[in-house]
């Protein structure tokens, strides 16, 4: 019965596969920026677009949930039964700037075919994973008149904004968003070679900023005399790291979850693939050293910490004979599985404070906050989705650890205590970038692994 209900669903999707692809255009051409407050009208008609199409397809409880920001939009369908996982499905239906628009060789949201490339803003990040659930969802119902598991979709139009108005939106709801497993669609879909991604890092954002005289002095006068506050931040800065780049800061590395044996051997195994030309791309002639691990460990796996900004004393042209005022730096800090973000900024916090003194106040300020998330390498969810990937496409994923955060997948996984995996439906590129596009002939066959994972995640034996 379950082949015969994916073969029934997967023929629906190919019948009405034309239908599909006007119903994807029409998702992109609404221009659902969330960076420019001037999209907020098309964003908000781009939401209702969604909600009336979750409704069509017969998916129930579809609504708005409102946050502070743009509206969570929400539908479910639990008519599987009590012994069938329930499901959330995350993707998000804001997008980025369309930038410089003369580097567009078509209208950013009217998509147009380009040597098999459909062209626009939002194709790969993320309408495609909104549509492609949607479609998916709407060719089983069709053929089967149910679904083989319980689905609770959340389509978020604020991801693009670090997700800033989810957290209270989700803690309100969380009876409403509870369920077995989350899966995010949203990133890279590869017909050569699939990736599946199960942990990601969080992300800690601030601020040091150091005040010594309450105004500039003249060097002449109080050179040697008065404490610089440019002078301790560099001292700050140069306590940071080590000469390998191992960070100093007592704590740093405590509470991080290693990597098993297998999951290592994943690593290298991807790593041969994509690490080269990412390390190429940095266009640098060396790196750091080994601790407190290769490049690819401590580019996915290992907690980090990077001065991303400094300011202080004057900065226009020549010079100015000056002791400045104030001196500040920013930061990221890249947290992994296991350690708490909070605690992670209190200890930065403590290092920093400990170089304040009489004629030096320092403050420090967090300017945001994601968690990381881990999910087990051999779980359900990523054996269904192995499994729709080989009968699909004939081809094994490989397991990545993103180096990157995503808000939104931390979060979820906090508040509702959740396992979470990451598996996009993005065949293409330039997602933050000028002609943004997704691979025509590859649209059908990401279709079709969306369809096939429902029915591999209500495997009776799972």
């Amino acid at each position: 019965m379950r082949t015969e209900g994916i073969n029934a669903a997967l023929k629906q999707c190919r019948r009405t596969r034309e239908h599909a692809l006007e119903g994807f255009k029409t998702l992109l051409r609404f221009p659902s920026i969330s960076l420019d407050s001037a999209y907020q009208p098309q964003l908000l008609a781009c939401a209702d677009w969604i909600l009336a199409e979750m409704r069509r397809i017969g998916l129930e409880n579809a609504q708005k949930l409102p946050t502070a920001g743009n509206p969570i939009l929400y539908a479910d369908w639990l008519h599987a039964g009590a012994d069938k996982p329930t499901i959330l499905f995350y993707a998000h239906y804001d997008v980025q700037p369309v930038g410089n628009e003369s580097l567009w060789h078509s209208p950013p949201f009217e998509p147009t075919l380009v040597d098999g490339r459909l062209v626009a803003r939002g194709a790969v990040d993320d309408k495609c994973g909104i549509w492609f659930n949607l479609v998916a969802i709407d060719s089983i119902l069709r053929a089967c008149g149910r679904l083989p598991i319980n689905v609770k979709l959340i389509f978020e139009g604020e991801e693009e904004l670090g997700s800033k108005h989810a957290g209270p939106c989700i803690a309100a709801n969380r009876d409403l968003l509870a369920a077995d497993a989350l899966i995010i669609s949203d990133g890279p879909f590869s017909t050569e070679q699939p990736i599946i991604g199960y942990a990601v890092r969080g992300c800690v954002t601030g601020e040091a900023r150091l005040q010594g005289p309450p105004h500039d002095l003249h060097s002449g006068r109080y050179g040697g005399a008065v404490k610089n506050p440019a002078h301790y931040l560099a001292r700050i800065i140069a306590s940071l790291h080590d000469a390998s780049g191992r960070v100093l800061i007592r704590g740093f590395y405590d509470d991080a979850i290693p990597m098993t044996d297998r999951q290592t051997r994943h690593l290298n195994q991807l790593w041969k693939t994509i690490g080269p030309p990412l390390q190429r791309a940095a266009g640098v002639d060396a790196f750091l050293g080994d601790y407190p691990g290769v490049f690819a460990e401590r580019a996915t796996s290992q907690p980090t910490l990077d001065v991303s900004g400094i300011s202080g004393g004057y900065q226009g042209e020549g010079a100015r004979n000056i002791i400045p005022a104030q001196a500040s730096f920013k930061l990221t800090i890249r947290t992994v599985a296991g350690q708490d973000a909070d605690k992670m900024w209190t200890r930065f916090v403590e290092h920093v404070m400990a170089f304040a003194e009489p004629g030096i106040r320092i403050e420090c300020e967090l300017l945001s906050l994601a968690h990381p998330f881990l999910m087990s390498d051999d779980s359900r969810e990523i054996g269904a989705i192995q499994r729709a990937l080989q009968t699909t496409l004939g081809k094994e994923a490989l397991l990545m650890r993103h180096g990157g955060s995503l808000a939104i997948g931390g979060l979820l996984a906090k508040e509702l205590s959740l396992p979470v995996t990451m598996f996009g439906y993005g065949s293409g590129d330039n997602s933050h970038a000028p002609k943004e596009y997704i691979v025509l002939e590859d649209i059908q066959l990401a279709t079709e692994v969306a369809i096939r994972l429902q029915f591999e995640l209500g495997r009776q034996e799972l």
